[in-house]
């Protein structure tokens, strides 16, 4: 192999000859969750804040007295997931829990002042992230990939 073809096949993209691979969709959305996520986690790496978190961090700001079980719900994410992230956000300062006045079996879900403070840094960093990921596409093709993503996790 020469120098070149060895950088290849140790991942760096440039000119790679993908073979088969070219044509398998899935080996394509792989490739392009890897880069979002390296670029989503160089942008947040001053927070300590995973995309999960942000994301509970981001629905229990928009709907505060959530419950922790319709948070799962609504994240794709299983019980015990929800809860260590929840314990997490907790433990930070971020997040405290309230018996739901609705049903006293729930938790219900607030933002402290320094979950709001994190929330909004974090939004900010959002605002980067996806400029950085839309300036890729036309505004026509974002509308478009979210609409196609949505087709698969839907």
């Amino acid at each position: 192999m020469t120098a070149d073809k060895n950088n290849d096949a140790a991942g760096d993209g440039a000119g790679a000859e993908l073979g088969a691979l070219e044509g398998i969709v899935g080996f394509h959305i792989r490739l392009a969750h890897g880069a979002v996520y390296r670029h989503f986690t160089e942008t947040f790496s001053h927070l300590g804040l995973t995309q999960k978190q942000v994301s509970l961090l981001w629905l229990v700001g928009d709907h505060p007295g959530i419950a922790q079980i319709e948070v799962g719900n609504r994240l794709r994410m299983d019980r015990a997931t929800t809860m260590t992230i929840v314990n997490r956000m907790q433990e930070r300062g971020y997040l405290r829990r309230e018996r739901s006045d609705r049903d006293g079996r729930m938790q219900a879900l607030h933002l402290t002042a320094a979950g709001e403070a994190a929330l909004l840094e974090a939004k900010a960093c959002i605002e980067s992230h996806e400029t950085w990921l839309k300036s890729r596409f036309t505004p026509d093709e974002v509308k478009k990939l979210v609409e196609m993503l949505s087709r698969i996790h839907d």
